[in-house]
């Protein structure tokens, strides 16, 4: 799959995934809407397997907003050129790293980005929090 193909597929999905969740939440407000006034319902509501699906879905939402964040760090850090976006599966050259007037912040930089992407990559086959 080639990388606009892949864009489009991320991009896609996103916006069903966004759809989706405004179901849910106008779904999840009418019940609240109405619940108070319907005994019936509040107490299928408060079920452990409505409770529990609830309980799985923000875990996953707040598991997904962690990530988005740190992605949208990852994605939008510019180098010092403020115009070139820093390519952050090069590696930095040898003189970048052993040059003396370096920062230290700057050299962690490096390997602060590194850490970032392996835990996003092993991310992807832990289930949500």
């Amino acid at each position: 799959m080639d990388t606009g193909d892949f864009l489009d597929d991320i991009h896609i999905r996103i916006l069903r995934v966004t759809e989706d969740l405004r179901i849910i939440q106008r779904g999840l407000n009418c019940a609240a809407m109405q619940a108070p006034g319907d005994p019936e319902l509040m107490e299928a509501l408060s079920e452990v397997p409505e409770i529990e699906s609830l309980q799985v879905l923000k875990s996953a939402l707040d598991q997904m907003r962690h990530f988005l964040w740190f992605y949208t760090q990852v994605i939008t850090s510019e180098s010092e050129d403020p115009g070139k976006r820093e390519n952050l599966h090069e590696k930095p050259s040898e003189d970048i790293l052993l040059t003396p007037g370096i920062a230290a912040a700057e050299k962690f930089k490096y390997a602060t980005d590194a850490a970032l992407l392996r835990y996003l990559s092993d991310g992807k086959t832990r289930k949500p929090n």
